[in-house]
């Protein structure tokens, strides 16, 4: 009797602190469902996307404002589109917006950086950010640095 009723205490322990590893990894990874307000869809151009992944998270200020919901090949302008999920508490970014994909911490998770201009007319379901900044790519930097210790010499 006392052997089955430690070995069922230890099965509920270990069960909770399985629930309490996978709420806790749910919250990290962003994956959670959180009240939605509504949202409203905004797309950028970028010249190279490099490490950018789709459920990337969007900030402005430091703040998660929204998730990148896909990007795309523009074979037109030989670039990629990024379109975005902005939630509707932050519209108030107005048409001269810029976005830049930055890193984020060691491991070089990308993200999209917003930065509000100062036009008063406000971004809209549907409209595109033109001024932006790419993906800095670790490669091209190492190798434009070979390259000028190279001809230095």
């Amino acid at each position: 009797m006392y052997s089955r009723r430690m070995e069922i205490s230890v099965g509920f322990f270990v069960l909770l602190g399985a629930l309490c590893l996978g709420f806790l990894a749910l919250e990290v990874s962003g994956l959670t469902q959180t009240r939605d307000t509504g949202s409203y869809q905004i797309s950028a151009r970028f010249d190279n996307v490099a490490g950018l992944t789709s459920r990337a998270k969007v900030s402005a200020a430091g703040v998660t404002v929204g998730r990148v919901t896909g990007i795309r090949y523009d074979a037109q302008t030989a670039g990629a589109i990024v379109d975005m999920e902005i939630s509707n508490a932050f519209n108030e970014f107005s048409l001269d917006t810029s976005a830049s994909i930055l890193t984020a911490g060691l491991l070089g998770e990308k993200y999209i950086g917003l930065m509000t201009g100062g036009d008063p007319d406000l971004l809209t379901d549907g409209d595109i950010i033109f001024d932006t900044q790419s993906s800095i790519v670790l490669e091209e930097l190492i190798g434009k640095f070979l390259l000028n210790m190279g001809s230095d010499q």
